[in-house]
């Protein structure tokens, strides 16, 4: 089993910048990629940047140019650096890791914007 657990959340205002971590434990190895979601009050859990295995790299269009997905060589830490940030970026942030057969999840960390 892969264990997550995300942290730098916080309060920032708008223009700001925050760094989320994700330190992954366990089973790395069958880790195929990992992710970064939000949920913001009322809303649906959405996928906001993800890193494969192999590197490849995908943003949600809502973010891209701002926010900045990373991983240390070990692949063990995933970052998710965030600038320019904006209110509408507010929500718990929730790091994921994809295996073959399951998606293990963060506790969630809480980012919250102001005007």
């Amino acid at each position: 089993q892969v264990q997550l657990v995300e942290s730098g959340g916080g309060l920032v205002q708008a223009g700001g910048s925050l760094r989320l971590s994700c330190a992954a434990s366990g089973s790395i190895f069958s880790i195929n990629a990992m992710g970064w979601y939000r949920q913001a009050p009322g809303k649906q859990r959405e996928l906001v940047a993800s890193i494969t295995s192999g590197g490849r790299i995908n943003y949600d269009g809502s973010v891209k140019g701002r926010f900045t997905i990373s991983r240390d060589n070990a692949e063990i830490t995933v970052y998710l650096q965030m600038n320019s940030l904006k209110p509408e970026d507010t929500g718990v942030y929730y790091c994921a890791a994809v295996q073959r057969d399951r998606t293990a999840w963060g506790q969630g960390t809480q980012v919250t914007v102001s005007s």
